[in-house]
């Protein structure tokens, strides 16, 4: 085990106080009080959040690590260890998830407070947040499963974590069916990695992939044939397509909302959903030396950015406004690593954690202010109520948009810039339009909803009003922590950490990320930009685009409000179309639900009840049963004699058959 200056102690307290945490409330809540409880939980994220910052400061001075701790599992030569790699992509994951996750476990006080699992939740976010450690720490692939597949329990007990609705119990159970769909695959990419290099060790993998390449390995597949690294790749995407919620895998993402909002933000900010971006981030020097994969990457991630985005212009439902714009923001994610800006594609999803956590957060205050509706429609003119959560969905709604200064500004231009630089053919220039025209698009529905919510005319019922409060301090210190992320995380990634000065994103980075130079677009970008990326996004679309959609949202919905319903019964089959998600639900009813349920139902009936039940069982083995135990009752007569003679005639018997064979 080689160990440079970071401390192993130190290493594992990170996730193991969380953990511990965990299954102290988990197993003992009933016997604490709610004080206490959350007390530990916060106090075991807190200090993960304290140390992680720590290891972060010592890795921006050149440490690294890079050991095993203890083997798992050993088979012959299949040996899967315990281990963690911390280096720079590492650092800045374990910051960004253990500071959003402290905000929302001070948040959760407030939010769920006098709810009866209250013990609970606490003790599953814990342990949610434990399970994205260990994903993001490990330094092979069995453990970024074992973290991959945590997360997926944790947010299935977390989606349906009040089990008593009949709508929470079908999202969560929704959300883990679609995720095994991409875990399959992902299972798959995992075991093609170790029959191929013999080792589930990133170390080893990627030091084998150069050769492996350039041998030239493939495979025949349902009559393709197809390179085995593009295998492996394509394997691995289509879990980060579950995990990340990407077209046609996505739908799970909304229906999510039916957990409580605090774990809406964990799972939309920080955890889950980034888990596919940091796989593929990770995985940067197999991806490059597959042009199908990369391509695929980009088209899925443009295709889905840009198709939610069009589904959150109709969106009522607050919460489901904010979650389809994190499955178009995962889509941006995704076309930079497509695109070979894998390092954009961090910053992003290190920018977005903070305004997105905002987002959810500040939503769940309105929530909690107006009795628990949800729909925009029945809010309006909130602002005079509650002015430090509308200030800082303000911040939020203006990062998300990506206004500059705030951080949602300084990355997701640069992945426009990297789209439109990176020239991969069609693919790249599709995702370029895709997310060019989702700009305008993000920041209508963004303010659409700002509008109606904090402005507009007041909808907000009587029984409502009296009611209306601004939230109490433990819901509204963390909105100001995550307000202070949204407005200089984009700034600090830029110019501190020089993310997004495309001369020195990779030296950022360093051996973490790899990209060929053909590949990256960071270096056309210098090469025609010498200013700050501020002054140089300032002039181009993607700003005007934001500023235009800005400016629609307030002439819609704010100056000439009657306007939306003209302009939805003007077109009544696009808006349903969109109302309706372009009815993925309603297809995927038709096309998966619906036959397994009949083959379900066939099996059942046909094999299981007339076949198995009433043919081979009852009328089988059973009736086998029966008639012989018929037999043997008739033969207890209870008289002696007929025992003794049935002795008799068994001992002539077996004195025959001995006989016979001798």
């Amino acid at each position: 085990m080689q160990q440079a200056m970071l401390n192993t102690t130190e290493l594992l307290a990170i996730p193991g106080i969380p953990l511990a945490a965990s299954l102290t409330v988990g197993l003992f809540g009933w016997a604490l009080k709610e004080r206490l409880s959350h007390s530990i939980c916060i106090a075991g994220v807190v200090a993960a959040a304290a140390l992680s910052v720590h290891v972060f400061l010592q890795v921006l001075d050149g440490a690294s690590f890079h050991g095993n701790f203890w083997t798992w599992m050993i088979s012959d030569s299949f040996v899967v260890p315990v281990g963690m790699l911390i280096d720079r992509l590492t650092a800045i994951m374990m910051v960004t998830v253990t500071i959003v996750s402290a905000c929302v476990h001070v948040y959760t006080i407030g939010y769920m407070h006098g709810d009866p699992g209250y013990t609970r939740f606490f003790s599953y976010i814990s342990g949610f947040t434990f399970s994205m450690l260990v994903l993001v720490m490990g330094n092979n692939f069995f453990t970024l499963f074992f973290g991959w597949e945590a997360v997926g329990l944790v947010s299935y007990l977390l989606i349906g974590f009040w089990f008593k609705r009949e709508s929470a119990n079908f999202a969560a159970m929704k959300a883990f069916i679609v995720n095994r769909v991409g875990d399959f695959g992902f299972a798959i990419g995992i075991l093609a990695i170790w029959y191929y290099f013999g080792s589930v060790e990133y170390k080893d993998v990627f030091a084998a992939v150069p050769a492996f390449v350039g041998q030239g390995h493939s495979l025949h597949l349902l009559g393709w044939q197809m390179d085995a690294i593009t295998f492996i790749c394509v394997a691995l995407f289509i879990g980060a397509m579950g995990k990340s919620a990407q077209v046609p895998l996505h739908v799970w993402l909304p229906d999510s909302m039916e957990g409580p909002t605090p774990i809406s933000a964990l799972i939309h900010a920080a955890t889950m959903v980034t888990a596919g971006i940091f796989m593929v981030a990770r995985c940067s020097p197999m991806f490059e030396y597959s042009e199908t994969a990369l391509a695929m990457v980009t088209v899925v991630g443009a295709i889905t950015a840009w198709m939610c985005a069009t589904i959150g212009l109709v969106q009522n439902d607050i919460k489901r406004v904010i979650a389809y714009s994190t499955c178009s923001q995962l889509g941006y994610m995704f076309v930079a690593c497509g695109v070979s800006a894998y390092s954009v594609g961090i910053f992003h999803l290190m920018t977005h954690a903070y305004f997105k956590a905002l987002l959810f957060l500040a939503a769940g205050s309105v929530i909690h202010a107006v009795m628990a509706d949800q729909d925009i429609r029945r809010m309006g003119r909130l602002r005079k109520y509650m002015p430090l959560t509308y200030v800082t969905m303000l911040i939020g709604s203006l990062a998300l948009a990506g206004v500059p200064p705030f951080a949602g500004f300084w990355s997701k231009d640069l992945i426009i810039e990297a789209a439109a630089e990176r020239h991969m053919g069609w693919a790249s220039e599709f995702a370029y339009w895709c997310v060019l025209s989702g700009v305008f698009m993000t920041a209508f529905y963004t303010f659409r909803m700002f509008f109606l919510t904090f402005h507009n005319s007041d909808r907000v019922p009587a029984r409502t009003k009296a009611h209306l409060h601004e939230s109490p301090k433990v819901i509204t210190v963390p909105l100001m922590v995550l307000a202070v992320g949204a407005m200089l995380a984009g700034w600090w990634g830029a110019e501190v950490l020089h993310i997004a000065d495309p001369e020195v994103a990779n030296n950022y980075f360093k051996d973490a990320i790899f990209v060929f130079d053909a590949h990256n677009p960071l270096i056309a970008i210098a090469e025609e930009s010498q200013e700050h990326a501020w002054y140089h996004f300032l002039f181009t679309a993607p700003f005007w685009l934001a500023m235009s959609g800005i400016g629609l949202a307030w002439f819609m919905y704010y100056r000439e409000t009657e306007y939306p319903a003209r302009l939805g019964a003007a077109f009544p089959g696009v808006h349903r179309f969109l109302e309706n998600k372009w009815w993925f639900d309603e297809l995927n009813w038709k096309l998966f639900v619906l036959p397994a349920r009949w083959l379900g139902t066939q099996l059942w009936k046909k094999a299981d009840l007339a076949v198995i039940d009433k043919g081979i069982i009852h009328g089988g083995v059973i009736g086998g049963i029966v008639a012989g135990m018929r037999a043997m009752r008739a033969a207890q007569t209870g008289l002696v004699y007929h025992y003794a003679f049935a002795m008799v005639i068994g001992v002539f018997a077996a004195l025959t058959w001995l006989v016979w064979k001798g």
